[in-house]
């Protein structure tokens, strides 16, 4: 049997003495993607970092492979854009990063022509690269994203997640994922974790978007999403189509419409 990377055991989390998080139990094995979903203020945020111990455990433990490298890339970083900051140099923060290995990273990132371009020039899914790039540079072998594509357009978030699967073929590291973005992140997982305040249910994404828990948080019409979001992803591969991974005119939709959040209503959770 392959010894998890990180293993939660009963982890129950309270936070200004309300529970957050109760009985979490979960392993995450050496090369998978698990996507963690649930409705706004479930606990998803606050169980990923839990589990590279950023947060105190009420009950439980949280247990990590001896030596384990994690790359992390948050939901948000505010950058000062009045701040001369070129990306090969954001790169370099804190601690001196070659230029060999700074254009590695941005080349598995995605963005291999960004390294003299200026953070506060960058669009929305460029910054967001840049970010996977920084956690690229820790050869993790485990990814975590906690909502990196808030903010990001579909296009844009379909594009990154396949950055990231491309990313797990690459480097064999397992992916943990926080996401709002149901059907494309969904689809590009092995496992998915539907939280709310425990986890109510797990499994394929196929099992999950059935589950009766899964459907009360988030209606029945997302598993018919589901598997129209896999279908054409399947298609667009299929047909070799061409991709901007820059974030940008990156169509999945092929003429369909995808259900999607309107992020500007959603608070981080």
């Amino acid at each position: 049997m392959t010894t998890p990377l990180i293993d939660a055991t009963g982890v129950t989390i309270r936070l200004d003495g309300h529970t957050i998080l109760r009985d979490m139990f979960v392993s995450i094995a050496p090369g998978e993607i698990v996507t963690i979903v649930g409705p706004n203020g479930s606990g998803k945020s606050t169980f990923l970092k839990a589990l590279i111990g950023a947060v105190p455990l009420a009950e439980g433990r949280v247990s990590r492979m001896p030596g384990l490298r994690i790359g992390y890339v948050p939901q948000r970083l505010a950058i000062d854009a009045s701040l001369p900051m070129t990306v090969r140099r954001f790169l370099s923060l804190p601690s001196r990063v070659g230029q060999a290995e700074s254009a590695a990273a941005l080349d598995k990132a995605g963005v291999p022509d960004l390294a003299g371009r200026q953070m506060a020039d960058l669009s929305g899914g460029q910054f967001q690269r840049v970010l996977l790039a920084r956690a690229l540079l820790e050869r993790p072998h485990v990814l975590l994203l906690d909502e990196a594509t808030q903010g990001l357009d579909q296009p844009g978030s379909a594009a990154f997640y396949e950055r990231i699967e491309e990313v797990r073929s690459e480097l064999g590291c397992a992916v943990v994922m926080v996401s709002h973005d149901l059907h494309v992140v969904m689809a590009a997982s092995d496992r998915v974790l539907c939280v709310n305040g425990h986890i109510c249910c797990q499994g394929t994404p196929e099992i999950v978007a059935s589950a009766p828990e899964y459907r009360a948080l988030f209606g029945s019409g997302t598993r018919g999403t589901l598997a129209l979001y896999r279908h054409q992803h399947s298609h667009s591969h299929d047909h070799d189509h061409d991709h901007d991974h820059d974030g940008h005119n990156h169509d999945h939709g092929h003429g369909h419409d995808h259900h999607h959040h309107d992020h500007s209503r959603e608070n981080a959770s």
